[in-house]
């Protein structure tokens, strides 16, 4: 598995989660980076559907049995679905982080902070 995606809908933080922008709705996940630091993932705390967010918002929290992470949203929004997979199955995170691992959708009311997200290109520079 690649390190990050490289797309144009796709974007990353310097926290390491990644954002796909699919019309106005934002998919967010942590990236591989992240899930590896973490080792096995064991919990995930998702936010509540429906509730709105601000971006820079602790939103979610990864937790492994060496580390946690605090998932922030990356724009202002609505969460509109969490991933009910990993309620059963957290490993998706270390298995699939861009795939099945992703963690919850907003429906965005504000996407300029997107431009101020890393492109692939700029995530890789950045972790290297």
């Amino acid at each position: 598995m690649s390190k990050v995606l490289d797309a144009n809908n796709i974007r990353y933080s310097r926290r390491h989660e990644w954002a796909m922008l699919e019309d106005d709705v934002v998919t967010v996940g942590i990236t591989d980076y992240a899930q590896k630091e973490l080792e096995t993932v064991s919990f995930i705390d998702m936010p509540a559907e429906d509730i709105e967010v601000n971006a820079g918002d602790e939103t979610a929290t990864v937790e492994s049995q060496n580390d946690s992470l605090s998932v922030i949203a990356p724009m202002d929004g609505t969460v509109v679905e969490i991933n009910r997979l990993l309620e059963d199955n957290p490993e998706l995170i270390n298995t699939d982080p861009y795939g099945d691992g992703w963690l919850f959708r907003l429906e965005v009311t504000d996407l300029s902070p997107w431009h101020d997200m890393l492109s692939a290109e700029e995530y890789e520079e950045y972790l290297d």
